[in-house]
């Protein structure tokens, strides 16, 4: 019998020796290869194993064929180490891998997930990165609410803005409403403005009646001359009325001084007063006049009057009125006696058809009190009258 060569015996043992540990780790590298940083050459032939000398029957059993490595020609990362990620270039095309060729076996149906193998895929189409620098945008300085800006994205509801808005301070406030020492702003130029409140007609016992209420004023912003008027006609005989012809000062917003004459007449004598009292608009956009008088004899009266106005629509508008006299002295010539003496509340509803021409109807109630109504009942005259009213207003 002859004995093996120890140098056959030491090839063939090497060769097992390789073959044993190529098929134990390459299943266990297989799924931690990331295919996408690695060139997929077309698998090799494997070298043909060399035919083993013919030995005797004593000899060892030779080792099976070796299986085809499919990862041959790859190189395997280390056990148990992710491979580092590293920047790439999108491809200009992505090539399929042919799976077959490498010997995997691919499911028929599905496709295969390659992110929960591990392997890093190209897209299934090329991306391109947006140059911000030939647009204009200066990305290093950009904040980040900027960028989410030009990105059409939202910021959250409880995002800081960039600049928080600073408390207004009451220098703010002086510098946005300066002092203007009240009237300076304003011109000389002389304007006119005349009223016509009221002008209404009513059925009253002794025929028809006619009642007016005006006023009206030229001048500057400033100083006005004012002229007023009130009475009543009955049947073309005026009962009562009075003209004031008054100066008025500006003295406060909304607010002016007047002084002046005012001259009564009517049924009886004729009597003129001096006048002075304030005129404008009150808070809560009440219109008031309050006027004291003083006559001749002596005699002294109080004039008041307050009107507010509803507007239920722009053009459909209620005006209410209140108005009352109080006399020192009792005048029984005139009919007048010391005290209150009469009281007057009224509400017109009228229609702006146009700003200086409105109609309107409304209900009027008047009652005497104190002396005055005392010289009614002598003249047998009501010291309580409701009425209701139709009229016009006007405005030039």
């Amino acid at each position: 019998m002859k004995s093996i060569p120890s140098i056959t015996r030491t090839r063939a043992l090497g060769v097992a020796i390789a073959i044993v540990l190529g098929g134990v780790s390459a299943p266990a590298f297989a799924q931690e290869m990331d295919h996408s940083k690695m060139q997929m050459p077309a698998p090799e032939p494997a070298p043909a194993a060399r035919k083993p000398e013919p030995q005797p029957s004593t000899a060892p059993t030779a080792a099976p064929k070796p299986a085809v490595d499919p990862h041959a020609g790859h190189v395997m990362p280390a056990p148990n180490s992710k491979p580092k990620p590293t920047p790439r270039p999108a491809p200009a095309q992505a090539t399929p891998v042919d799976h077959a060729a490498m010997g995997h076996d691919m499911p028929p149906t599905e496709a295969m997930d390659h992110s929960a193998m591990g392997h890093d895929m190209p897209p299934d189409e090329p991306t391109e990165e947006m140059d911000h620098s030939a647009m204009g945008h200066d990305m290093k300085s950009m904040t980040a609410e900027e960028h989410a800006g030009m990105q059409g994205q939202d910021l959250p509801a409880n995002a800081a803005p960039r600049e928080p808005i600073p408390a207004v301070t009451d220098s703010d406030r002086a510098a946005a409403f300066p002092d203007v020492a009240g009237h300076t702003v304003h011109d000389d130029g002389v304007h006119w403005f005349a009223l016509l409140n009221r002008l209404e007609t009513w059925d009253a016992d002794e025929g028809n009646a006619i009642g007016w209420e005006g006023s009206g004023w030229v001048g500057t912003d400033l100083d006005r001359v004012w002229v007023r008027s009130e009475g009543e006609s009955i049947d073309g005989s005026i009962e009562s009325a009075d003209v004031e012809v008054l100066y008025g000062r500006a003295i406060a917003r909304w607010w002016d001084l007047v002084a002046g004459v005012r001259h009564d007449f009517g049924e009886g004598p004729s009597q003129t007063f001096a006048a002075v009292g304030v005129m404008g608009l009150a808070p809560y956009m009440f219109e008031v006049e309050a006027t004291a008088y003083l006559g001749e004899s002596g005699q002294t009266g109080l004039g008041l009057e307050a009107e507010y106005e509803t507007l239920f629509t722009n053009r459909l508008i209620g005006t209410w009125l209140v108005e009352a006299e109080v006399w020192g002295q009792d005048d029984p010539e005139r009919g007048i006696g010391s005290g209150l003496s009469t009281l007057e509340a009224g509400f017109r509803l009228r229609y702006e058809f146009h700003r200086q021409f409105a109609p309107y109807i409304g209900v009027v109630w008047e009652r005497a009190y104190g002396g005055t109504a005392d010289y009614r009942r002598e003249q047998r005259d009501d010291i309580e009258d409701t009425r209701v009213v139709a009229g016009v207003r006007i405005w030039f």
